[in-house]
Parts: C-alpha cells; sequence; structure tokens
C-alpha cells in the first residue's frame, strides 16, 4: 500500500492532551492510545509525517467510503438495496433518524479529520524541520480539513443552517454552533483548498511511496466541486467552477482522459488496478488487500458463488440499464447482465444471479475478482479488501463539470462533453443541453462516489425521479444465465420532500452531544 499508513492507527494521531480534553465529543473522539504526548512528539519530520499519515485512516474504515457514504448514493434511482436491511431501507426511503447503524459514524469521523487536521495547522509550523517536508505536512493537513467540510456541507448544510466550523483558532472550545447558511462552510472550503493548493506538490512529483497523499490537482478539484454545490445558492460560482476546472486541466501534472481509440478497452481501464494512478487519477480511497476499501466487495455476488465472500448489497435498477445511449461502451463496463461474458478468478463464465434484486451488478468494480484470489484480494474471505484504488474525483469529472458550468453561463460545453463522449464510442454533439449534460454525468459516474443522488438533488430532478418505481429483471432460473425474465418493480416510489430530504439527517447522539439543532423535517 502507498502511503505507509498501515502502523499509525495506534497513536489515532492527536494523541496530544490538547485534543482530548478540549474537544466537543460530538466532532471529535479521539482518546489517546498509547504513550505518546505532547511533551515527546512534535519533535521530528519523522512525526509531522507519521502525523499526517493519520489524515488518511479513515480510506479503511468499512462505514465510511468501504460503503458507509455509498447509502448516501444508494438513495439514487441508479440502484436498489440488494439485501433486506431495515436500516438501509429506511435511508433510501427518506425515513431514517440518523440513528441507524449505516449512517450514524460518518458525520462523527470527518470531524475526526478535521481535528487532526487542526492539530497539525497548530502544531507543525513551529517544527524545525525540513521545509519541503512543512509545506506538504501543512498543506495535507489543509486539503483534508477542506476536503472533511466539503462531504459535512454537502450532506448536511443548507440555506438553513451550515455545520459547526472548527479550526486550529477555535479547537479548544467546548461547544460549536451552527453558521446561519452553509456558505459560511463554503468560505472556510475555499480558504482550506486554497492554502493546500499553494503548498502541495503535483502528484507527477510524488515518489512511489508518497501516491495517494493529497496534491496541488486535487485541491484545484475540490474547490470545483465546492463551488458546483455553492452555485445552487449563488450563480457568480459557476464561473469559479470553469477557473479551477482549467486550474487542473493546466497544472503542468498531465492529467486527461484514458483513451487509445478503443472504446471497449478503455472505460473499463480506468478501474484497473494498474490504473490506481494513471493520467486520470486525481483524487481517491487508496486501497491494498489486507487494510483497504470493501467497496468492490460490497457490490459482488452475494456469498461470491460460494467462491469467496460477497455482500451483494447495491444492484443497478433496469432504469439505470436503459440511460445508456446504444453504442455506449460504458454500459457493458458498468453493468453485468445475465448471459454477459466475464472473468471470475481465472475463469471464464457467463453471467447469473440467484441474488440480484434487478437480474443485474456492477461491473466497475470487478477487476480484482478476475485473477486468482490470493493476487488482488484479501485471503481473508471475512474482510473482503482488494488492491483497487476506489475514485472520489477523475479527469472526467473535470471535464463534466466545466462542461456543465459552461452551459449553465451561457457558453459552449460541447469540447469538455465531447471529449468525454468520444472516449466511450459516441459520436460528438453540437449545441449540447443541460439535459444531454445530466445524461453523460449518469453515465459516466453510474456507482460512484461522484454521487448521482446529490446531483438529483441539486438540480432539483430528486422528487420527480424517485416518484417513479425501480424496476428490474426477474429471470424464470436464476441460476440459468440464458434465462428468459419479465419485468418487475423491485422497490416502489418513494416520498423526497426537496425542503427536507436534500440534506440528511444528523445522527442524533452527535447533536445531543454538542447542543446543536438537528436539520428540519428530520
Amino acid at each position: 500500500m502507498y502511503l505507509k499508513v498501515t502502523k499509525y492507527i495506534a497513536f489515532v494521531l492527536l494523541a496530544a492532551g490538547l485534543c482530548a480534553q478540549s474537544c466537543s465529543k460530538s466532532f471529535t473522539d479521539l482518546t489517546p492510545q498509547g504513550s505518546i504526548t505532547d511533551a515527546n512528539y512534535w519533535k521530528t519530520e519523522s512525526d509531522a509525517i507519521f502525523a499526517a499519515n493519520g489524515l488518511y485512516q479513515h480510506f479503511s474504515y468499512d462505514n465510511m467510503f468501504g460503503r458507509g457514504l455509498f447509502w448516501f448514493i444508494n438513495a439514487s434511482d441508479d440502484m436498489v438495496t440488494g439485501r433486506t436491511d431495515a436500516g438501509s431501507a429506511a435511508v433510501r426511503n427518506f425515513t431514517a433518524t440518523g440513528n441507524e447503524n449505516r449512517i450514524n459514524s460518518m458525520y462523527r469521523i470527518f470531524y475526526q479529520i478535521i481535528q487532526r487536521a487542526n492539530t497539525i495547522i497548530h502544531k507543525v509550523p513551529a517544527m524545525q524541520i525540513n521545509e519541503s517536508i512543512k509545506r506538504r505536512v501543512l498543506g495535507e493537513a489543509y486539503f483534508m480539513r477542506g476536503y472533511a467540510y466539503f462531504y459535512l456541507a454537502q450532506y448536511y448544510g443548507d440555506q438553513r443552517a451550515g455545520v459547526p466550523i472548527v479550526t486550529e483558532e477555535n479547537m479548544l472550545e467546548t461547544s460549536f454552533v451552527r453558521p446561519p447558511h452553509v456558505r459560511e462552510n463554503f468560505l472556510q472550503i475555499e480558504k482550506d483548498l486554497l492554502a493546500a493548493a499553494d503548498l502541495l506538490p503535483l502528484l507527477t512529483t510524488y515518489d512511489a511511496n508518497d501516491l495517494g497523499r493529497a496534491n496541488k490537482d486535487a485541491a484545484y478539484a475540490y474547490l470545483a466541486k465546492t463551488n458546483i454545490q455553492w452555485a445552487r445558492y449563488d450563480n457568480a460560482r459557476w464561473a469559479e467552477v470553469v477557473k479551477y476546472c482549467d486550474m487542473v486541466t493546466n497544472s503542468g501534472s498531465g492529467r486527461k482522459l484514458i483513451d487509445t481509440d478503443r472504446p471497449e478497452e478503455d472505460f473499463a481501464s480506468v478501474f484497473y488496478i494498474a490504473n490506481n494512478y494513471s493520467s486520470e487519477y486525481i483524487f481517491s480511497v487508496v486501497s491494498n488487500k489486507v487494510n483497504g476499501c470493501i467497496l468492490p466487495a460490497v457490490v459482488f455476488e452475494n456469498t461470491g458463488y460460494g467462491l469467496y465472500n460477497g455482500w451483494g448489497y447495491f444492484h443497478p435498477s433496469l432504469e439505470l440499464y436503459n440511460s445508456f445511449e446504444a453504442g455506449d461502451a460504458r454500459k457493458k463496463a458498468t453493468i453485468l447482465e445475465f448471459n454477459d461474458s466475464y472473468t471470475l478468478f481465472g475463469e471464464e463464465r457467463r453471467y447469473y444471479s440467484a441474488n440480484s434484486q434487478t437480474g443485474f451488478q456492477f461491473k466497475k468494480y470487478m477487476e480484482p475478482f478476475r485473477y486468482p484470489i490470493a493476487q488482488h484480494l484479501n485471503p481473508i474471505g471475512d474482510y473482503p479488501t482488494s488492491d483497487l484504488n476506489v475514485p472520489l474525483v477523475r479527469y472526467a469529472d473535470i471535464l463534466l463539470m466545466k462542461a456543465e458550468a459552461s452551459i449553465m453561463l451561457g457558453q459552449s460545453g460541447d469540447m469538455e462533453i465531447n471529449l468525454v463522449r468520444n472516449r466511450a464510442g459516441l459520436p460528438a454533439l453540437q449545441g449540447a443541453t443541460l439535459a444531454d449534460l445530466k445524461r453523460e454525468r449518469r453515465s459516466e459516474f453510474a456507482a460512484e462516489y461522484t454521487d448521482r443522488h446529490s446531483d438529483l438533488v441539486r438540480w432539483g430532478d430528486a422528487q420527480a425521479a424517485y416518484a417513479r418505481p425501480a424496476t428490474g429483471r426477474q429471470h424464470a432460473n436464476k441460476t440459468d444465465p440464458t434465462s428468459s425474465y419479465t419485468i418487475v418493480e423491485v422497490w416502489s416510489g418513494r416520498r423526497f420532500d426537496p425542503s427536507v430530504h436534500h440534506v440528511w439527517p444528523i445522527p442524533p447522539p452527535d447533536l445531543s452531544n454538542s447542543g446543536i439543532a438537528q436539520n428540519n423535517g428530520w
């Protein structure tokens, strides 16, 4: 695993009594582990690097990018919950309370990341260490604080209230308030990410051991993502989206799509282990076989045909399947349907599923399952991690964010949309509309943390989309790849109230510990 972050867990970073004794438990849970204290830490270059490594610890948490945040994406019309599970059903049906164990830890963990970043920002400037290391570590801290606030603001903040802002300046306080508008969070995110962009190097300057760390392009990318959310409240932000997308493109790091004029292979190869750090890479969840991200196994067939553990939680809807244009190479790379040929553990087979609710499986993350188990998967099937990184931002998102912003500004987004379409084997568009852009994002980012649900919410399309039921294929013989099927409703239409459900409930324990108010309506 890159980053060398597998042995810092005992520190829980910030063992400094500073954090443990001064921070509201609604935001952090940083009780020191081990004997490291302020008195004997923050002395050496290794101390600073070790602290920065802790900012990435959540990459291996099942309830973060393993599947936790995916329960929010699962609310979209692209998929259904693949197993009977009351908590995840409540999330998808917008009846959750925030107490559900599926979603009750992410809010707290993001604040843990923030508090770890705060302590680095507080401690590292005074350290007598190599200046380039100091700049990078501080850049990582500013980046990860802005990154954490981005997700908190997207999921929990709106025009009625943002999320509490905790920085190095007020982290010793014992209570915090919600700002009156989420724009206050956006301003903080912007400030942090600009500081990060100034301090961080380009990805292309990292050696192999440091790939996966925050980098300059990632800071610009999250500035673009922040502004696209901000534009819901301020149209002037569309120009900022264009600006920061261009800064990624022109940074000098050579970010570009994987496109070798082989549509049937190019898009699929984005999700190959060999391309964890390809030209399309911006920022990903770094994973490995022992202590990595379980998302690929979460979407794999439940019980894995008796060959390896799969959890089968997220199944593509027929609506997603039908949304792809004819000839779009992304369809086969994204979804397995009955009788599709694919490779599983070194053997060619035809897809079928006794468990899929819809008759489909997501294929996008299945490359680790193509080889003998020990090659890319944890041999301990009860913890089915792999060494495939799971992308959070890739260059296609930069192109399509710029295209959307350009269209919203009354300009052409054709060039950027057509770069993405060309890679998929589709003809170029002229005068692409917002409807074209929406379809392109759905086809490009299905089952990714780019988040179809968040897109539908910010476009104002969620209410109509979720009122329609989700459908799938019911095969007569679920173990026969050639079996006939009928179309069935697999999930009833849902009531989405755009005045309530555009944000998620803050977990009640965090509310009671901090004294802040719940999002209205939840």
